[in-house]
Protein backbone atom coordinates (compact mmCIF):
# COMPACT_ATOMS: atom_id res chain seq x y z
CA UNK A 1 0.00 0.00 0.00
CA UNK A 2 1.25 3.46 -0.82
CA UNK A 3 3.14 4.94 2.15
CA UNK A 4 1.21 8.20 1.85
CA UNK A 5 -1.49 8.62 -0.74
CA UNK A 6 -3.54 11.70 -1.43
CA UNK A 7 -5.93 9.41 -3.27
CA UNK A 8 -6.47 7.19 -0.22
CA UNK A 9 -6.80 10.24 2.02
CA UNK A 10 -9.58 11.53 -0.25
CA UNK A 11 -11.25 8.09 -0.22
CA UNK A 12 -11.21 8.25 3.58
CA UNK A 13 -12.71 11.78 3.43
CA UNK A 14 -9.61 13.32 4.96
CA UNK A 15 -8.55 16.83 3.93
CA UNK A 16 -6.12 16.94 0.99
CA UNK A 17 -3.99 19.73 -0.44
CA UNK A 18 -5.42 19.03 -3.90
CA UNK A 19 -8.03 16.83 -5.53
CA UNK A 20 -6.37 13.59 -6.61
CA UNK A 21 -7.02 12.35 -10.12
CA UNK A 22 -7.45 9.06 -11.85
CA UNK A 23 -9.32 8.59 -15.10
CA UNK A 24 -12.00 6.18 -16.24
CA UNK A 25 -10.37 4.02 -18.91
CA UNK A 26 -7.07 5.47 -17.79
CA UNK A 27 -5.11 3.26 -20.18
CA UNK A 28 -6.62 3.58 -23.60
CA UNK A 29 -6.74 4.67 -27.18
CA UNK A 30 -5.54 8.20 -26.46
CA UNK A 31 -2.08 6.79 -25.63
CA UNK A 32 0.27 5.89 -28.48
CA UNK A 33 1.89 3.26 -26.23
CA UNK A 34 -1.44 1.51 -25.76
CA UNK A 35 -2.29 1.64 -29.47
CA UNK A 36 1.09 0.08 -30.27
CA UNK A 37 0.37 -2.79 -27.88
CA UNK A 38 -3.10 -3.29 -29.36
CA UNK A 39 -1.52 -3.71 -32.78
CA UNK A 40 0.30 -6.75 -31.37
CA UNK A 41 -2.50 -8.21 -29.21
CA UNK A 42 -6.26 -8.46 -29.25
CA UNK A 43 -8.04 -7.07 -26.19
CA UNK A 44 -8.62 -10.44 -24.51
CA UNK A 45 -5.06 -11.56 -25.27
CA UNK A 46 -3.73 -8.37 -23.74
CA UNK A 47 -5.81 -8.87 -20.57
CA UNK A 48 -4.57 -12.47 -20.27
CA UNK A 49 -0.88 -11.60 -20.64
CA UNK A 50 0.26 -10.53 -17.14
CA UNK A 51 3.40 -8.71 -18.30
CA UNK A 52 1.57 -6.82 -21.06
CA UNK A 53 -1.46 -6.01 -18.85
CA UNK A 54 0.91 -4.72 -16.15
CA UNK A 55 2.68 -2.54 -18.69
CA UNK A 56 -0.62 -1.07 -19.87
CA UNK A 57 -1.67 -0.46 -16.23
CA UNK A 58 1.57 1.41 -15.55
CA UNK A 59 1.62 3.56 -18.71
CA UNK A 60 -0.69 6.35 -17.40
CA UNK A 61 1.10 6.40 -14.03
CA UNK A 62 4.44 6.98 -15.72
CA UNK A 63 3.20 9.35 -18.44
CA UNK A 64 0.51 11.36 -16.66
CA UNK A 65 1.48 11.14 -13.00
CA UNK A 66 -2.02 10.13 -11.90
CA UNK A 67 -2.62 9.57 -8.20
CA UNK A 68 -3.68 5.93 -8.56
CA UNK A 69 -3.13 3.11 -11.03
CA UNK A 70 -6.15 1.27 -12.42
CA UNK A 71 -5.73 -2.41 -13.16
CA UNK A 72 -5.96 -3.11 -16.89
CA UNK A 73 -8.57 -5.86 -17.06
CA UNK A 74 -12.25 -6.30 -17.81
CA UNK A 75 -15.22 -7.19 -15.64
CA UNK A 76 -16.19 -9.97 -18.04
CA UNK A 77 -12.96 -11.96 -17.69
CA UNK A 78 -14.70 -14.16 -15.08
CA UNK A 79 -17.22 -15.27 -17.72
CA UNK A 80 -14.71 -16.70 -20.18
CA UNK A 81 -13.89 -19.85 -18.13
CA UNK A 82 -17.59 -20.73 -18.20
CA UNK A 83 -17.21 -21.72 -21.85
CA UNK A 84 -19.74 -19.24 -23.18
CA UNK A 85 -17.51 -17.93 -25.96
CA UNK A 86 -16.52 -14.48 -24.72
CA UNK A 87 -15.01 -12.34 -27.44
CA UNK A 88 -14.28 -8.65 -27.87
CA UNK A 89 -15.11 -7.44 -31.35
CA UNK A 90 -13.50 -4.39 -32.89
CA UNK A 91 -15.87 -1.47 -32.49
CA UNK A 92 -18.63 -3.73 -31.18
CA UNK A 93 -17.50 -4.46 -27.65
CA UNK A 94 -17.94 -7.71 -25.75
CA UNK A 95 -19.99 -10.53 -27.25
CA UNK A 96 -21.07 -13.85 -25.73
CA UNK A 97 -21.31 -16.49 -28.48
CA UNK A 98 -23.34 -18.95 -26.38
CA UNK A 99 -25.60 -16.88 -24.12
CA UNK A 100 -27.41 -18.44 -21.18
CA UNK A 101 -31.13 -18.38 -21.91
CA UNK A 102 -32.62 -21.27 -19.91
CA UNK A 103 -32.35 -23.18 -16.66
CA UNK A 104 -30.66 -25.97 -18.62
CA UNK A 105 -28.03 -23.48 -19.83
CA UNK A 106 -27.37 -22.42 -16.23
CA UNK A 107 -27.07 -26.06 -15.15
CA UNK A 108 -24.41 -26.61 -17.86
CA UNK A 109 -22.17 -23.85 -16.51
CA UNK A 110 -19.09 -25.56 -15.08
CA UNK A 111 -17.72 -25.09 -11.60
CA UNK A 112 -14.48 -23.17 -12.00
CA UNK A 113 -11.32 -23.03 -9.88
CA UNK A 114 -10.45 -19.34 -9.74
CA UNK A 115 -6.67 -19.77 -9.64
CA UNK A 116 -6.79 -21.84 -12.82
CA UNK A 117 -9.43 -19.70 -14.51
CA UNK A 118 -8.17 -16.17 -13.90
CA UNK A 119 -4.74 -16.69 -12.38
CA UNK A 120 -3.38 -14.23 -14.93
CA UNK A 121 -5.22 -11.45 -13.07
CA UNK A 122 -3.43 -12.35 -9.82
CA UNK A 123 -0.12 -12.35 -11.73
CA UNK A 124 -0.89 -8.94 -13.22
CA UNK A 125 -1.73 -7.52 -9.79
CA UNK A 126 1.51 -8.89 -8.32
CA UNK A 127 3.57 -7.46 -11.18
CA UNK A 128 1.94 -4.04 -10.98
CA UNK A 129 2.29 -3.83 -7.20
CA UNK A 130 5.96 -4.69 -7.46
CA UNK A 131 6.52 -2.10 -10.20
CA UNK A 132 4.59 0.59 -8.33
CA UNK A 133 6.72 0.03 -5.23
CA UNK A 134 4.08 1.80 -3.11
CA UNK A 135 4.29 5.04 -5.16
CA UNK A 136 0.52 5.10 -5.77
CA UNK A 137 -2.39 2.79 -4.87
CA UNK A 138 -3.73 0.23 -7.32
CA UNK A 139 -7.45 0.29 -8.05
CA UNK A 140 -9.16 -2.93 -9.07
CA UNK A 141 -12.78 -3.40 -10.05
CA UNK A 142 -15.40 -6.07 -10.51
CA UNK A 143 -18.78 -6.44 -12.16
CA UNK A 144 -21.89 -6.69 -10.03
CA UNK A 145 -23.84 -9.96 -10.32
CA UNK A 146 -26.69 -8.35 -12.30
CA UNK A 147 -24.24 -6.77 -14.75
CA UNK A 148 -22.43 -10.06 -15.34
CA UNK A 149 -25.72 -11.97 -15.61
CA UNK A 150 -26.99 -9.42 -18.12
CA UNK A 151 -24.00 -9.89 -20.40
CA UNK A 152 -24.29 -13.65 -19.99
CA UNK A 153 -28.01 -13.67 -20.84
CA UNK A 154 -28.21 -10.86 -23.40
CA UNK A 155 -25.07 -11.97 -25.21
CA UNK A 156 -23.61 -8.47 -25.08
CA UNK A 157 -24.37 -4.96 -23.93
CA UNK A 158 -27.99 -3.95 -23.47
CA UNK A 159 -29.86 -0.80 -22.58
CA UNK A 160 -33.24 -2.41 -21.91
CA UNK A 161 -32.22 -5.80 -20.41
CA UNK A 162 -35.34 -7.41 -21.89
CA UNK A 163 -33.90 -10.93 -22.10
CA UNK A 164 -32.40 -10.62 -18.64
CA UNK A 165 -35.67 -9.49 -17.07
CA UNK A 166 -37.60 -12.18 -18.90
CA UNK A 167 -35.11 -14.81 -17.74
CA UNK A 168 -35.20 -13.58 -14.14
CA UNK A 169 -39.01 -13.74 -14.11
CA UNK A 170 -39.31 -17.11 -15.84
CA UNK A 171 -36.45 -18.75 -13.97
CA UNK A 172 -36.71 -17.12 -10.55
CA UNK A 173 -34.78 -19.81 -8.71
CA UNK A 174 -32.12 -20.15 -11.40
CA UNK A 175 -32.04 -16.40 -11.94
CA UNK A 176 -31.09 -15.72 -8.36
CA UNK A 177 -28.54 -18.55 -8.44
CA UNK A 178 -27.12 -17.73 -11.87
CA UNK A 179 -23.74 -16.86 -10.37
CA UNK A 180 -23.37 -20.07 -8.32
CA UNK A 181 -20.71 -21.49 -10.62
CA UNK A 182 -18.81 -18.25 -11.23
CA UNK A 183 -15.18 -18.11 -10.19
CA UNK A 184 -14.68 -16.95 -6.62
CA UNK A 185 -11.39 -16.00 -5.10
CA UNK A 186 -10.37 -18.13 -2.13
CA UNK A 187 -7.60 -15.67 -1.26
CA UNK A 188 -7.13 -11.91 -1.04
CA UNK A 189 -5.32 -10.25 -3.91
Amino acid sequence: MAAHSVFLDACRRRPTAFTPIWLMRQAGRYMAEYRAMRERWGFLELCKNPQAAAEVTLQPVERLGVDAAILFADILLVLEPLGVGLEFTKGGGPHIQRPVRSAADVARLPAVAVDDAVGFVFETVAGVRKALADRVPLIGFAGAPFTLASYLIEGGASREFLLTKRFMRAERERGTRCSDGWPRSPRPI
